[in-house]
Parts: structure tokens; sequence; C-alpha cells
């Protein structure tokens, strides 16, 4: 496609998101048949490809012991790949039917399993850059180790469903962009933030209160939804105003002193997931690499756990290895690179996503994958590129946040829309040749106004 045909695609596409798709009703009490069949590392889930474990890594640190044990799992019970998740999790694909003792077994002589009860809500996204990088407000890696066993010690935290999602953002503002149920904001005055949802009031907390604060938010939640049928703040049939106003209430009766902040602080509405490359000017080095589509082979993983003193895996399916001596920094990444890992900005995958698509689901309409493997292939450089995300289906599981394109297979081909935040501009449906889903895409991800 030339530049010509390249500015008239652009221009259609603004022109058709000019008409967005307003957002999903929020408060509304949902409609569900089923329980929470979101799996864990003990409630497996048939796929095409075989049974499927999500590995719970709260806030995405993984020692070298504890990765080594994920890779064992892997090559011993499944297909030998490591799965990353949008929220810093690990999926094991291609698992038998009878591996679920096996499993168990190793994920717990590695730490990885510490509560039966509570394995599937340990949903906790934490800021991968914190201590790092010298932009944390806050180190929120002791608020992790304390709200892990916080909610893997509260019986009716057990009661949250898989999908609950905890934020400790250091301050600079990457993983509240999330949308998280609850939300700790750390503040260079050692206070911290409380958000329950997105649109809610914020309570402010000290922070040495805060893990305490972030499970009594949890547990007013499952006292707040037991009637409802929510499994997320967002689908409570509540004003905003009330579910915090009674978290504000339950923290002071357990001795928490919580004041209403008076700013108005609104979750960011772009995402910052940390730059490729290295990370920090001092000290040992901590390198941050891209992963396409999620997928780890054996080596691959192995080398990173190999590189450094710990693996941090980031909602947006990149890894930061930390502890790297600083003299071996170039030499990794270009490893990394030639390895198939994306080492720097201007990788060609930098932005690109999909869900695991055909063969390895049934519902999938296509192998969005390859898809967007040959889109990548006949892409051109030098444009600046929202993030895109592929999906087989409308589910569109593990799709980003803020703004992105949406590439969704439909009978018959694609249809592509831009997304900035809750709206979703009209989609433009494309059928025919390979090349024109790749001038589509490109022409869509080029166009940031």
């Amino acid at each position: 496609m030339g530049f010509i045909q390249l500015r008239m695609m652009v221009g259609m596409l603004a022109a058709m998101s000019t008409s967005p798709t307003p957002p999903s009703a929020q408060g509304e009490p949902p409609t569900r048949d089923r329980g929470d069949a979101c799996p864990g590392s003990l409630r497996l889930h048939r796929a095409d490809d075989g049974a499927l474990a999500r590995v719970r890594i709260p806030g995405g640190v993984l020692s070298i012991r504890q990765a080594d044990v994920l890779l064992e799992a892997a090559r011993e019970l499944g297909d030998g790949e490591l799965h990353l998740t949008s929220r810093g999790n690990v999926q094991l694909r291609g698992l038998g039917q009878e591996c679920g003792g096996r499993l168990a077994e190793l994920l717990g002589g590695a730490g990885l399993l510490p509560s039966r009860r509570h394995e599937r809500i340990r949903n906790v996204v934490a800021s991968p850059l914190s201590g790092l990088d010298g932009r944390s407000r806050s180190d929120v890696r002791p608020w992790l180790t304390e709200l892990d066993g916080l909610l893997c010690g509260s019986d009716k935290a057990a009661g949250l469903s898989g999908r609950f999602l905890f934020a400790l953002d250091d301050g600079r503002g990457d993983v509240d962009a999330l949308g998280a149920d609850v939300t700790l904001l750390g503040r260079s005055d050692g206070s911290a933030l409380l958000r329950i949802g997105t649109a809610g009031a914020v309570l402010r907390v000290s922070g040495a209160d805060a893990p305490r604060a972030a499970l009594i938010a949890a547990e007013t939640f499952v006292d707040v939804a037991r009637e409802t049928g929510a499994w997320r703040v967002s689908e409570l049939p509540l004003p905003s105003e009330e579910l915090p106003a009674t978290v504000g209430t339950a923290l002071r009766a357990a001795g928490v002193d919580a004041a209403r902040h008076v700013e108005h602080v609104p979750p960011p509405t772009a995402t910052q997931e940390p730059e490729y490359g290295l990370v920090g000017a001092f000290g040992p080095a901590a390198l941050c690499v891209g992963v396409p589509f999620g997928r780890l082979t054996g080596a691959q993983w192995e080398s990173l756990a190999r590189a450094g003193g710990e693996m941090r895996l980031t909602p947006w399916r990149s890894v930061v290895v930390t502890g790297v001596a600083r003299d071996r920094a170039t030499a990794r990444l270009a490893e990394w690179g030639a390895a198939g890992l994306v080492a720097g900005p201007d990788s060609a995958w930098t932005g690109v996503g999909a869900c695991i698509g055909r063969p390895g689901c049934a519902k999938s309409l296509a192998d969005v994958r390859g898809d967007a493997e040959a889109t990548v292939t006949a892409g051109e450089p030098g444009i600046a590129r929202l993030p895109v995300y592929w999906s087989g289906c409308e589910r569109r599981c593990g799709h980003p946040k803020g703004s992105w394109v949406d590439v969704v297979a439909v009978p018959g081909g694609h249809q592509v829309s831009r997304v900035r935040g809750d709206v979703r501009g009209v989609p433009a449906t494309v059928h025919g040749s390979p090349s024109d889903l790749a001038a589509a895409v490109t022409a869509a991800r080029s166009t940031c106004s």
C-alpha cells in the first residue's frame, strides 16, 4: 500500500471513530447462569490444546527457584512454554487432565501455592519498576508481601472471585491505569491513597496501614456483593460513593485512621508500561524485555531466569530482570533480541498482543496470532503506533486498557476499531486479502488523533 492509500485509510478510520459506541452500563447487576469458572493452579480449564492452569504470581515477582519450578512444570506436564497474562501471572498450557496432583506438589514446594483456598484470589499487580529507577514515591514491595499474607489468612477474602483485582502503584501511575477493584497509591510523604473501583471517593491512610486497609476494602466488598452476585466493584448496583463510604466506616471500626482525600485523583486514562532495555543508571542493572504474544519458550525463560536476581512479570506481557551485572547488560539485551524477545523500543513487535486463537481455543474464529505476525511483518516502520490487540472472538480475552486498536475475528473477516477508555469507535470490517487487513491495522495504529 502506498503513502496516499495509507493516508486515505487513516482518514476513513478517523472519521468512523467519531461516532463512538457508548460504554457498557455500569452498576447493572450481572446476569450469570453459573459460578466463577476462572481457572487456577488447582482448578484446570479444558482448552483445545489440553488443560490450562493459571498460576497467580502476586506482583509478578519470581525468585530464581520459583522460575525454575514453573519451567519444570511446563516441560514435564505441559507444552514446554510459559504463557504470560495481562495480570502478570503465568499460564501453563497443554496439560494432561490427570496432572493436578503433581502440579500442586511442584508449586507448593516452591512457595507458589501458599493457600489452596485462596490461590485463585491472589490477583495483585504492582509497579514492576518500583525501587529500580528512582521514580518511585513509595516502595510497594513491603505492601505486596504483607497484602498477600493477609489475603491468604482471611476466611472472608476466600469469597472473592478469581477476577477481583488489587493494584499496588508506587506513585508513578502505571498499574493505577489498569482499572483494579482496590488500588493503593504510594505518596512521597509515606501515606497511601486507597481507591475502591475507578469512580468512587479516595481515602487516605498511613503507609503502615495500607495493606490492611486494602484487605478490609475487599472484605467489605464481599459483604456488600453477597446479595448481588457481583464479581467486581464495577458490577455493584450502587451509587459510586456508597461502597467507599462503607469501607471508610469499616476501616475506622478496625482502628485504621482513614480520611477522605480532598483532591480529585482519577485513575490515569493511559497505561505507562516500562520501556524496553536498560532500567536505572546506577548499581546492578535491571533489564526489561517484551514477550511477543506473552509466550516464552523454555530456552527463553531459562535465559531470563539465569541472568539476574529475580524476574518481575508485568501486566504488559514483558519481563523485568533485576540484579544483572552492568557490564553484561548490553550483551544480554542483544542475546535476548536475537532469541526473539523485544529488547528495544524500535521493534515492530512493540505494543502487539493477541489471545491464544486457533488452534488452542475452540471459540476462536481465526489463527489471530498468525494474522498478527503477518501484519507485523508487513507493517511500515517509523509510524507512531497505538497498541493493537487481536482477538479470536468477541470475548476479547486479555485485552489491554487505555487507548488501543481492537482487531476481532468475525465470520469471513476481521473488525478493526480504536478504543479510548470506555469509548469504542465504529468498527471497519475488513474482508479479503491479508494485505488489506495489514493496511487497515497499520492505518488504525498510526492514527493517534
